[in-house]
């Protein structure tokens, strides 16, 4: 056997990757959800990328790993059968249940408040799952499963790699998983899904990861001083620090990375402000018109409505889009450039709070085919910057199956 999968599961929609023996890439698929906040929808797309997979692939499968949206949570019967519906990231009716923990860490869209909201509201469900473990079980058949990468946000204390006593004496402690390194090994897959897909029965399933780490696996980061930035709807800064770094106020949180830690915090500023001003068709003619070595005179600080979480930690902080000036494209070369300034501000920020010093940064995401903004930062940053070995969280999961938890035992 010599294929590894990788499932992705994103807001929108599901992605598929499988790499040979070697690690190249030998296939990949996408699937749209026809509700994405339906697990059903979930499932369908699951056995629909496997249902896709060339038959040489499916009978030849060595493992899958799959990651989820961080912080996303269902509660299902002994069947794994949804009997909530499913609590996405940015779900936040757990507000009651956020001020009974009473600390700024776990607020209303924490796994650890969403848990405690489950387990008041379906008492009687035998699992609380992540979005990555209830897809994993739909494969083994094993429940009460998790990764900590997963578990991090649901209370699990991934410096000790034990769950709290504090968090064990609180509703829905009876759903407590056990909790594994990424990349180990739940199970095999179920005999009858092996027999239903054409998979070998000896394929295994190993603890997943949440789609944000999936990413910055899938770029290719090697060691203390890398950081990878995702250029999307918002900046989503991560660096891999010898040091765990915490600022609940901020929103900065480490993810335990083998002997490493993983420090991140995301700003709203990002992509949904330049798709505010400019079409796709825009911003690819007027950076072209950008000089990026040369500073725009503009003192900006995009965002695309009032709030900041990261690297200013200030709900009521306002956009700071003036004066505009007559050429359009000296519009965006100060908005690409305000953009830059916060990425480094917020880098600094993680150093001042103790991480290690930032050796290069790899950029992932839309933005990171722009090559005037690539230039931008690299100035404003005073750092290499580069593009991402893969900008696909897919390929990370990939790289996950194919390397299991050795991918950090080494780190």
């Amino acid at each position: 056997m010599g294929f590894f999968l990788g499932l992705d599961f994103g807001t929108s929609g599901a992605r598929a990757c499988v790499l040979n023996k070697a690690g190249e890439i030998a296939f990949e698929s996408r699937a749209a959800y026809a509700d994405p906040g339906n697990p059903q929808a979930w499932r369908e797309a699951l056995f629909g990328l496997i249902d896709d997979l060339p038959a040489a692939v499916r009978a030849s499968l060595s493992a899958i790993a799959i990651d989820g949206t961080s912080g996303t949570l269902l509660a299902t019967d002994a069947s794994f059968e949804p009997v909530s519906p499913a609590l996405p990231y940015n779900d936040a009716r757990a507000v009651e249940e956020a001020r009974e923990i009473a600390t700024p860490r776990y607020g209303p869209s924490s796994g650890l408040a969403k848990r405690l909201w489950l387990a008041r509201h379906f008492p009687q469900a035998a699992f609380c799952f992540h979005q990555a473990d209830w897809l994993a079980a739909l494969l083994t058949g094993k429940g009460g499963i998790t990764d900590y990468h997963n578990a991090l946000k649901s209370g699990f204390d991934v410096e000790k790699l034990n769950w709290p006593d504090w968090v064990n004496r609180l509703p829905g402690s009876r759903w407590q998983q056990k909790v594994l390194v990424p990349g180990d090994v739940i199970a095999a897959l179920d005999a009858g899904t092996a027999k239903r897909f054409g998979l070998p029965p000896a394929c295994i399933v190993r603890a997943g990861t949440t789609d944000s780490i999936a990413a910055f696996i899938a770029a290719g980061a090697r060691g203390p001083g890398d950081a990878v930035t995702s250029l999307g709807t918002t900046l989503v800064l991560k660096l891999l620090s010898e040091t765990r770094v915490e600022d609940a106020a901020s929103g900065v949180y480490s993810h335990r990375f083998g002997r490493l830690w993983l420090a991140g915090g995301a700003s709203n500023s990002g992509g949904g402000v330049l798709k505010q001003h400019f079409s796709d068709a825009d911003l690819e003619r007027l950076s072209a018109q950008i000089n990026p070595g040369q500073p725009s005179g503009l003192d900006y600080y995009p965002l695309p409505a009032p709030g900041e979480r990261f690297p200013i930690n200030d709900p009521g902080l306002m956009p700071r889009l003036a004066p505009r000036p007559p050429k359009d494209a000296d519009f965006l070369n100060g908005l690409l450039e305000g953009m830059a300034r916060i990425e480094a501000q917020g880098y600094r920020r993680l150093m001042e709070l103790g991480a290690s010093p930032v050796r290069r940064v790899l950029s992932a995401g839309g933005g990171a085919q722009n090559l005037a903004w690539r230039l931008i930062r690299q100035r404003v940053l005073g750092l290499p910057v580069s593009a991402a070995l893969n900008g696909e969280a897919a390929y990370g999961a990939a790289r996950l199956a194919h390397l299991g938890n050795a991918l950090f035992s080494s780190r």
